[in-house]
């Protein structure tokens, strides 16, 4: 589903470049360069989609490694033993 959407938005996107298909200049901080609207648009998407995805997929490891430690734990009878259940 996520992925359907990110295609629609990504094909949306396309379509709005090719419709303004005109040179437009950026300025970076030491530099400046003068690129396709559609190409610029295309980059920026897919770079923030790739950060995205980078950072998620950090995010999920962790969580696995955290999970797999903790199961571990529970088969092996271990507890915490810093008195919170007590009631």
């Amino acid at each position: 589903m996520i992925t359907a959407v990110v295609a629609a938005l990504f094909v949306l996107m396309m379509a709005f470049g090719a419709r303004n298909d005109e040179v437009v200049t950026v300025n970076y901080f030491l530099a400046r360069g003068e690129f396709s609207l559609p190409i610029l648009l295309a980059g920026t998407f897919l770079a923030g989609f790739t950060i995205s995805w980078l950072l998620a997929l950090g995010i999920i490891l962790r969580q696995k490694l955290t999970i797999r430690k903790l199961r571990g734990k529970a088969a092996s009878g271990e507890t915490s033993g810093n008195g919170s259940d007590a009631h």
